[in-house]
């Protein structure tokens, strides 16, 4: 079986560290992999055309350029080998019926295609990590269980913030008050330091699960 290998783009530095960890411990041994962590989601571009300045890596902005370059790179590739492109951001505030649809537009419009799964965190990339109560705990023994026992899994409720009350001293409203930067540095920081205690198996996030099937369906032998 010729192995896969797996093209991860994502928005954020956060991101690619919880990636890291967990994607090889999704796909097993044998597999490759590379994660592309932008500088943020951004919007698909109008008419889904090219950005002007990709150099911003913004990943929306970026992605009609991004899969029309994989599909042409993918279409060269000797026959048999086996690679994809898997896009992983945050839903936010946005319709998930209405965003996919988008998604999808974009890929549609490339030819050739390449192969490419869609993997929305549900509302944002802190959700993956609150699915396994667990492993926050385990890493932060003093956290509010409270705060803990009241999230719903993929819920629609500011969830990075849900994660800071529950871990961070003074909670969101310190850490907002230290400006995106601090925000972007802890989110980075819990990725890297619950990530690897993660239950993959366990957790009970729906859109975590749903990236995870999507993963070990492309690993499979064809």
């Amino acid at each position: 079986m010729r192995p896969m290998h797996f093209e991860l783009l994502v928005e954020d530095q956060s991101g690619k560290k919880a990636l890291d960890i967990l994607v090889p411990r999704i796909i097993g041994d044998g597999h490759t992999f590379k994660v592309h962590a932008y500088r943020g989601i951004g919007r698909i571009p109008e008419n889904m055309r090219d950005t002007d300045d990709a150099s911003k890596r913004i990943l929306l902005d970026n992605l009609p350029k991004l899969l029309k370059g994989y599909g042409k790179t993918f279409a060269a590739y000797p026959k048999g080998y086996r690679v994809a492109v898997i896009l992983v951001c945050d839903l936010d505030d946005r319709c998930l019926k209405t965003f996919r649809n988008e998604l999808f537009g974009v890929l549609n419009a490339c030819d050739p295609r390449p192969e490419t799964r869609f993997c929305i965190a549900v509302e944002e990339g802190e959700a993956w990590l609150l699915g396994d109560l667990d492993a926050v705990r385990n890493t932060y023994p003093k956290a509010k269980d409270s705060v803990l026992t009241a999230y719903e899994q993929d819920s629609i409720c500011g969830t990075w913030e849900r994660l800071a009350d529950a871990v961070y001293p003074g909670g969101t409203a310190i850490l907002s008050g230290k400006g995106w930067q601090a925000i972007g540095a802890e989110k980075s920081r819990w990725a890297e330091m619950i990530a690897p205690k993660m239950d993959v198996a366990g957790n009970r996030s729906p859109s975590f699960r749903y990236f995870c099937g999507k993963l070990r369906e492309l690993a499979q032998p064809p």
